[in-house]
């Protein structure tokens, strides 16, 4: 019975102790930024398709996907599908390749509140919206990325 009490006691004086914790980067935001000067070629970029899409072409959509882990303490792993979608099939392949270079010449780069170690493009599916029947390519890429203090 004393061991069990003294097992709890540690166990909650852990649980009191205040732990060094270091937030990941937003994959998404650091995707975002890198893919910024695209917006000077016209590209709408952001996190969401824009209403009125069909205006709204190229566009550059960016969001957290499946996958990814936390390889340690200090870095994560990130899966990040890109939509990539402009008025024809050949327009958006180029802009899609392009999303890829820029992000694939980020690694090593320090970004606003990220350090990237890695990029690797995983998959290029071409898949046209079902609604709207408007071009689309969906770039799946992976980020190594860790907590950069000071940018």
């Amino acid at each position: 019975m004393r061991i069990r009490r003294s097992r709890v006691a540690v166990a909650r004086a852990a649980a009191d102790v205040a732990l060094p914790t270091v937030p990941m980067p937003d994959a998404e935001a650091v995707t975002i930024g890198v893919l910024a000067p695209l917006r000077d070629a016209g590209v709408t970029l952001g996190s969401q398709w824009p209403e009125h899409l069909a205006e709204r072409l190229p566009v550059v959509a960016v969001s957290l996907g499946g996958g990814g882990t936390r390889l340690r303490a200090v870095t994560v792993d990130r899966t990040v599908d890109i939509d990539v979608l402009a008025a024809d099939k050949g327009t958006a392949f180029d802009l899609a390749a392009e999303v890829s270079a820029r992000l694939i010449a980020a690694q090593g780069t320090t970004q606003p509140g990220a350090r990237i170690y890695s990029v690797t493009e995983t998959s290029l599916v071409w898949l046209p919206d079902e609604t709207t029947g408007i071009a689309r390519y969906v770039l799946v890429m992976s980020l190594v990325l860790r907590p950069a203090a000071g940018t």
